[in-house]
């Protein structure tokens, strides 16, 4: 049994008791448990959050999902950064390059938890490839991605040949991007299965008063909608609007971060493109946004400076998700996996825990 206590929980002093990886008791105070626990962590009046859960996120730390046989030291950097469960998030690549690192282990134990990958193409417009490879963009294939493990959430492009059939069968959770559809497009491949918009207003279409568009479609769907609040793929007023229309139950905050975050400018691989790194902003050869260097915690806190409440900020990354994804996270309370970060007044990271 282990127990956190002196750590403020929505405002209030609190202690959190943990067994067997669960949340068993949340008290304000110190809880009873305390001479019987195993362990004591003493938060020292700090602020404790569930733990963050990234469910757009390229690389971190020098290293990419794509690199293969590195998934325990990207598991680690993650969860230095403050993130308890990532999805890591592929490219565009051959079937055979994405088959090899879709099998990878990721049963092991240590670093944030691994509970599938986010599959961000080949199934894609190719007028809308961003920093993906047009070389390997493909139409959707129902029997490729039956062969593909471990594919947790797929991004693709509905109004591509396949694509509804593929939301209908697939068991991975859909998000609509890199897309050109229109709204109509969109509201069939929600009504087929699709749940989220992938980096909203990121490569696709805008929202606008007569064409809606995928946005549009989200917002009638009832759908989630993935942001990047890092202050540089999107306007601050532009979250503060998507905020407010999807609000804090259906807007997911992600890093979509490549390999350069937390590393110093210069020049990067991104799916066999090459990225530069200036001033912290990364770009393809033409110029194009290519995923950020900005951490999700990083993105919680450029969420709360723009002014947004503190703990929606944090539930953004972290209880919206897991109920997005039907995972028993991203709540301090008994029944719920023990993840946490523990962190200063000013939103600074002291440490993410894995209990």
């Amino acid at each position: 049994m282990i127990l956190i206590k002196n750590a403020r929980i929505d405002g209030v002093l609190s202690s959190v008791t943990v067994e067997n990886g669960k949340i068993l008791a949340v008290t304000a105070g110190d809880a009873p448990a305390s001479k019987k626990a195993d362990r004591v962590i003493d938060a020292g009046g700090a602020l404790l959050y569930a733990g963050l859960i990234d469910v757009h996120t390229h690389g971190i730390g020098g290293m990419d999902t794509m690199d293969g046989d590195n998934l325990p030291a990207l598991a680690a950097a993650y969860l230095a950064a403050g993130t308890t469960t990532v999805y890591p998030t592929t490219v565009t690549a051959s079937r055979e390059r994405l088959s090899a690192i879709l099998s990878q282990d990721i049963s092991f134990a240590g670093g944030a938890s691994i509970l599938g990958f986010h599959v961000e193409g080949p199934y894609i417009n190719p007028q809308a490839a961003g920093a993906q490879d047009p070389a390997y963009i493909r139409n959707p294939s129902r029997e490729e991605l039956a062969s593909l493990k471990n594919v947790a959430i797929l991004t693709l492009a509905p109004e591509l040949d396949g694509a509804i059939e593929v939301i209908r069968e697939t068991k991975a959770s859909v998000a609509l991007g890199h897309t050109k559809c229109d709204e109509e497009t969109a509201l069939r491949a929600f009504r087929a299965g699709a749940k989220q918009l992938s980096h909203t207003c990121n490569a696709m279409p805008p929202l606008t008063h007569r064409a809606p568009g995928p946005i549009g479609a989200a917002i009638e769907a009832d759908a989630y909608a993935q942001v990047i609040s890092d202050g540089l793929h999107i306007h601050k007023n532009m979250v503060l609007a998507l905020y407010r229309i999807f609000g804090a139950r259906r807007m997911v905050l992600i890093s979509d971060s490549m390999r350069a975050t937390g590393m110093p400018d210069g020049k990067y691989m991104l799916g066999g493109l090459e990225i530069t790194v200036t001033d912290g902003v990364a770009r393809t050869e033409d110029g194009a946004l290519a995923g950020s260097t900005t951490t999700l915690l990083g993105c919680v806190k450029k969420a709360i400076s723009f002014g947004i409440p503190a703990a929606d900020a944090f539930r953004m990354a972290s209880r919206t998700p897991a109920e997005m994804l039907g995972l028993s996270k991203g709540v301090i309370a008994p029944g719920y996996d023990a993840e946490f970060v523990l962190v200063d007044d000013e939103y600074n990271l002291i440490e993410a825990m894995i209990l």
